[in-house]
């Protein structure tokens, strides 16, 4: 397989009060993929389950985040999702849980067959 990365996207999500790290996850997935509406999948003559999504997600606590929920968010391709720390918890001045601040990237990527 020839795996080439032809598409990178950026997003970033909040979790105001709850402290809800898969909330501020999905925000940002969706943040993300409503950057673009490239037909990439279509620009090389395939179907948009071909497309390999690679998800990688930065909040404070990544073992919080529920990568199930994450796939769910996209409507085709094969995602893959990596949450790692990173990401922001911002104190609240009233002492209540802090805000949450995820961060993600989106790799789009397609098998175009041998290399060379």
């Amino acid at each position: 397989m020839a795996r080439k990365r032809l598409l990178t996207e950026f997003g970033m999500g909040t979790s105001l009060r709850r402290q809800d790290y898969t909330e501020a996850a999905i925000r940002a997935v969706k943040d993300a993929l409503w950057h673009n509406s490239i037909n990439l999948a279509e620009l090389f003559g395939r179907g948009k389950q071909d497309m390999l999504i690679d998800v990688e997600i930065g909040v404070q606590e990544p073992g919080q985040v529920d990568v199930d929920k994450i796939i769910a968010v996209f409507p085709y391709g094969q995602p893959k999702v990596t949450a790692v720390k990173g990401g922001l918890d911002v104190s609240r001045p009233d002492g209540g849980k802090p805000t949450v601040i995820a961060n993600v990237a989106i790799s789009i990527s397609l098998d175009l067959g041998a290399a060379g």
